[in-house]
C-alpha cells in the first residue's frame, strides 16, 4: 500500500529507500508528538503500572485513549505489555529499552522548555499584543 507522500516523493524522483525513511520519520514524529504519547511514556518512565494505575496518572486521558495509545507504543515496541496468568488477570506495561530511549529524549526537551520558559511566555504575549503585525500573509503570485 503506497501513501499519497509516497506517490508524490516517487513522482519526484526520490529514491525508494528514502521514501520509506521519510514517511517513517513522519509517522514517529507524529506518533511522539502526541500529547497522550509523551504523558504516557514519561509517567512510565518511573517504572512498570497497571492500566488503572496508569489511567490515574495520566490526566484528562480516556480509559479508551489511553488503550488506543497503549497499543500504538506497543506496535512501534516502545512499550512492552506483560499479562500474568493468575486470577484475576494482572497486565503491566513497561518501557521497552526503546522506550527508555525516548523517554531519555522527552527528558531533555521538557528541560529545555523549563530552562526557556520565561523567554517563551515573553514572547507570546510580546506578540499576543500587536496581533495585526503578527498576521501571516500569504505571498502574492
Amino acid at each position: 500500500m503506497t501513501s499519497l507522500l509516497g506517490t508524490e516523493l516517487a513522482q519526484r524522483g526520490v529514491a525508494p529507500d528514502c521514501i520509506q525513511t521519510i514517511e517513517l520519520v513522519r509517522d514517529v514524529l507524529a506518533r511522539v508528538g502526541d500529547k497522550w504519547t509523551l504523558l504516557t511514556i514519561t509517567v512510565l518512565a518511573s517504572g512498570p503500572l497497571r492500566f488503572t494505575a496508569l489511567h490515574e496518572q495520566v490526566a484528562g486521558i480516556s480509559q479508551r485513549m489511553l488503550s488506543q495509545t497503549l497499543r500504538a507504543l506497543t506496535r512501534d515496541g516502545l512499550v512492552a505489555r506483560t499479562a500474568y496468568p493468575q486470577v484475576p488477570p494482572r497486565v503491566e506495561y513497561a518501557l521497552t529499552p526503546l522506550g527508555r530511549s525516548l523517554s531519555e529524549a522527552v527528558d531533555g526537551l521538557v528541560h529545555w522548555v523549563r530552562g526557556h520558559q520565561s523567554d517563551i511566555l515573553r514572547n507570546r504575549h510580546e506578540f499576543d499584543q500587536a496581533p495585526a503585525e503578527n498576521t501571516a500573509t500569504p505571498p502574492h503570485a
